[in-house]
């Protein structure tokens, strides 16, 4: 028997993660990441660039209501959350195929590490001047012919595997 929300044995959990999206346009993704904020219990999701539509039946319908409760703001410039987060002691993660990058199963965290993960715009990725302000930029291991997925899937990866490190 499937169990409902009430039922499920999931113990609460608030992880010291904020979400930074850089330009993510997609109704469908804005509201897919919401509800993988929630699911993983992120601190904040900051929209950068440009604001998502909150009234879109298409991003109401894939949040599934968690856009009434996670926590988020928007700001127009990236490179200024970018630096105060790193003045409060966060590790600026990208989600970015690069030259530099490393796979997300080689990420190395502290179970007290405090971090920004950013994800970039759907068509673009991630800003050449946004990935020079990453202390660190992560790939996901693929094994098709794709060099690339979806945002929303590739966030739900990432924060899978993040939060499991912070838990141990």
């Amino acid at each position: 028997m499937q169990l409902n929300h009430e039922q499920n044995k999931f113990t609460t959990k608030k992880f010291p993660i904020t979400l930074v999206l850089d330009q993510i346009s997609g109704e469908a993704n804005a509201g897919s990441l919401f509800r993988l904020s929630d699911a993983f219990h992120v601190e904040e999701i900051i929209f950068c660039g440009l604001q998502p539509n909150l009234n879109s039946k298409r991003l109401k319908k894939t949040a599934r209501n968690t856009n009434e409760y996670v926590q988020f703001q928007f700001q127009e410039h990236i490179e200024n959350v970018l630096l105060q987060k790193k003045k409060e002691g966060y590790k600026i993660i990208g989600i970015e195929i690069t030259e530099n990058s490393i796979s997300l199963q080689n990420l190395f965290l502290k179970p007290s590490d405090k971090i920004v993960l950013i994800a970039g715009n759907e068509n673009f990725g991630i800003s050449e001047a946004v990935l020079k302000q990453c202390d660190c930029v992560v790939h996901i291991n693929m094994f098709g012919n794709n060099s690339s997925m979806n945002v929303a899937q590739a966030v739900g990866i990432s924060l899978y595997e993040i939060t499991k490190s912070l838990i141990h």
